[in-house]
């Protein structure tokens, strides 16, 4: 019999489910977030994602889950309990993290934010940012003593490249990839440029722009990215020297160490 811990990321978008032994990720999926679910057809879900990984449902000993999407809560953790049998941890700002919380009102601090901040500190040197590109774009910094001091939140590539297509008469819908040249020479590589290069020089103003605030050079501080669209994004940047697309089941993983015994 195995000892396996079920760790849970509801996002906007989508939610990824992994499970860790011992302490290793032996297996990650990716659904689509869908606020009209119940919790039988998440439980569905659950079961056929262990039994298409041959993991046994008797082996789950322990859950935790982030969420973002307060509708999903507490369909999700009911849809954990019925199913696998156990009361899953649901990260908030009361639980232990191993970091403090600096934000001016700490529980307007998105958990998923505060996750990505835990993983980090035990991962990496710090101080460190993290810029999460999603659904929306976050940036966290995060202190050499793991103060975690805040950030900044701008809209996501998605959602601005729909809002485009939405708001526009004669603007198609687009596929977001690289473009070959900044000077497109069509509606839709114009697009993607406009897109893609725009929120390159986003991400890398407001880099820049909390360095100076902390008088720090990029050689001073670990620069993270992870999200959906990081692999596009980050390696085009001036800044960013790690893509991490698992910081937030890490996260999800330690947070549930250290809340083990409490």
């Amino acid at each position: 019999m195995e000892d396996i811990l079920l760790v849970i990321d509801i996002g906007n978008t989508n939610i990824v489910l992994g499970i860790f032994k011992d302490d290793e990720l032996i297996f990650e999926w990716r659904i689509s977030t869908d606020l009209h679910k119940t919790s039988d057809e998440y439980a569905l879900t659950l079961r056929q994602a262990l039994e298409y990984s041959n993991v046994k449902k008797s082996d789950v000993k322990e859950a935790i889950i982030g969420s973002v999407v307060p509708n999903l809560m507490p369909t999700i953790p009911k849809a954990v309990k019925k199913y696998l049998g156990i009361e899953p941890l649901i990260v908030d700002e009361k639980i232990k993290t191993g970091i403090v919380n600096k934000y001016a009102s700490p529980k307007e601090v998105g958990v998923d934010r505060i996750i990505n901040a835990v993983s980090a500190c035990k991962k990496y040197s710090t101080p460190v940012i993290i810029v999460d590109i999603g659904t929306a774009i976050t940036f966290d910094y995060i202190t050499e003593n793991k103060e975690y001091l805040g950030g900044a939140i701008a809209p996501g590539i998605a959602i601005s490249s729909e809002a485009l297509f939405m708001k526009t008469a004669k603007l198609p819908k687009i596929e977001i990839e690289m473009p070959d040249n900044v000077i497109g020479d069509s509606t839709v590589k114009s697009m993607q440029s406009g897109v893609v290069f725009g929120f390159i020089g986003l991400i890398d103003y407001i880099i820049e722009k909390i360095l100076e605030e902390k008088h720090k050079t990029k050689d001073e501080v670990t620069i993270i990215a992870t999200g959906g669209f990081s692999y596009l994004i980050a390696k085009q940047s001036k800044y960013i020297t790690i893509i991490d697309k698992l910081i937030t089941l890490d996260g999800l993983k330690i947070i549930n160490d250290l809340n083990k015994n409490d």
